[in-house]
């Protein structure tokens, strides 16, 4: 007992300093923040950081809206300039702090134990991500689309581990989908348990094993019944999915086509089976088993509308591209110092032709993608189209990301292949990117 109030009081003053240090900060004035920032520095101190458990909670709609709550798309710019303004500065900045001081460090016995460390995700939550996502109207702090801003805190998460950063990502995915494409009562019965201090473990389920797996044609499948739907099927490589307590899944609707649904975990017929991976072990990653399982009308998302799915398959490709360049900068900030400093025949290896090459050329294609992914994420911002952009930074991720894990593990010989030097796990990890679909979102 008293070891779990001090990691209660840890993390309440872990979520509190970090919510004064943005306060405190003179930029909240120039930037406009200071109001909401403030708001949520009130209701953190007045609620605290209080955990509560998955099997307690019930989700009921707090409040009433006339119609669903929207983000406002970015204005566009006259200058194509992709560099952080005051506020996303300091955004990434607490993020980078965070990832290096509290994910790095843990993300060995994660990969090890194929489980979060308690108490981490907790910590992250804390942070308020998911309230800058969610407008104001059901208690968030948004108030225009922030894709950018998804993306560079995802970049930053990714730095300090990729598959704690999925873990801690996988709720927001499940608010952003709600966001963009919930109906007004799905979202004053949701959105609210995500701004708060206790954000509930959530996971978006598109992913099952099959042959040429095609997202937009899901096995799964959903069917009318006199009080809602009917779902089957099962879902693979999902994140947290013993600890998560919502779930939109994405199944075949019967006479329809893909359709995505909103599943809690309580509901009777859901169950979920370990799936330890190759990579993204600190995702803890699981197989959702839905059998026979009744869902009331009001769980189908968007009206089964197809553009409503290929949204969310462009916004969780873009989180990957996201998170490809967060990893694979990793890999570059780890060979440079290790090249320079690891001597052969009396001279760094750094100073052998192929070894500072291979180096260059990591730097270079890092620079390439993050440019695709950064492009692709202001245009989704500012609601243009943005099919193609995301297309092409998910292609870079996948291919050029799996390369730049390969070529990191080369650079360091013999220690590549062993875990005591992380890069043949951010290698596991960056191979995830090519076949993941779902999970996170931007």
């Amino acid at each position: 007992m008293a070891r779990h109030k001090a990691t209660r009081r840890d993390a309440m003053g872990f979520g509190l300093a970090a919510l004064n240090r943005l306060a405190g900060s003179t930029l909240l004035d120039r930037t406009g923040l200071r109001k909401p920032v403030e708001q949520v520095v009130a209701t953190a101190t007045r609620r605290g950081f209080a955990a509560a458990g998955a099997a307690g909670r019930t989700f009921a709609a707090t409040t009433r809206l006339g119609k669903p709550a929207r983000l406002s798309p970015a204005p566009a710019g006259d200058l194509f300039d992709l560099t952080p303004d005051d506020e996303q500065q300091m955004i990434v900045d607490t993020v980078t702090e965070f990832a290096a001081e509290q994910l790095r460090p843990a993300a060995a016995e994660a990969d090890a134990t194929a489980t979060p460390p308690d108490g981490l995700l907790g910590r992250a939550a804390e942070l308020g991500l998911t309230a800058v996502g969610i407008p104001e109207e059901v208690g968030g702090v948004g108030a225009e689309r922030s894709t950018v801003t998804n993306v560079l805190v995802a970049e930053a998460l990714a730095h300090g581990d990729l598959g704690l950063a999925v873990a801690v990502l996988a709720p927001s995915a499940v608010s952003n989908v709600l966001v963009r494409h919930g109906d007004a009562h799905q979202q004053a019965t949701y959105l609210p348990a995500f701004t708060g201090e206790d954000v509930p473990a959530a996971a978006l389920a598109l992913q099952e094993r099959a042959p040429l797996f095609d997202v937009f044609a899901p096995k799964a499948t959903a069917r009318r019944t006199p009080h809602g739907y009917r779902l089957d099927g099962v879902k693979h490589l999902v994140p947290r999915a013993a600890q998560a307590e919502l779930f939109v899944v994405s199944a075949t609707l019967e006479g329809r086509g893909p359709a995505l649904f909103v599943v809690e975990s309580a509901t009777r017929g859901v169950s979920v089976e370990a799936e330890p991976a190759m990579g993204l072990r600190g995702a803890a990653t699981g197989t959702l088993v839905l059998d026979n399982v009744s869902l009331p009308a009001s769980a189908l998302l968007g009206g089964a509308q197809r553009d409503v799915l290929a949204d969310v398959v462009r916004s969780s490709r873009l989180g990957w591209a996201a998170l490809a360049c967060g990893t694979a900068k990793a890999v570059l900030d780890y060979v440079i110092p290790y090249v320079n400093e690891r001597e052969a025949f009396g001279e760094p290896v750094s100073h052998r032709q192929g070894v500072a090459f291979t180096v260059a050329d990591i730097g270079i294609e890092l620079e390439g993608l993050r440019l695709l992914t950064l492009r692709a994420a202001s245009r989704a911002e500012q609601g243009r189209p943005h099919a193609r952009e995301v297309a092409l930074a998910r292609a870079a991720a996948a291919e050029r990301g799996m390369e730049i894990g390969s070529a990191g593990v080369q650079l360091l010989g013999g220690h590549g292949f062993v875990k005591e030097h992380p890069v043949e796990r951010w290698y596991r990890d960056l191979r995830a990117v090519g076949v993941m679909e779902g999970v996170v979102s931007a």
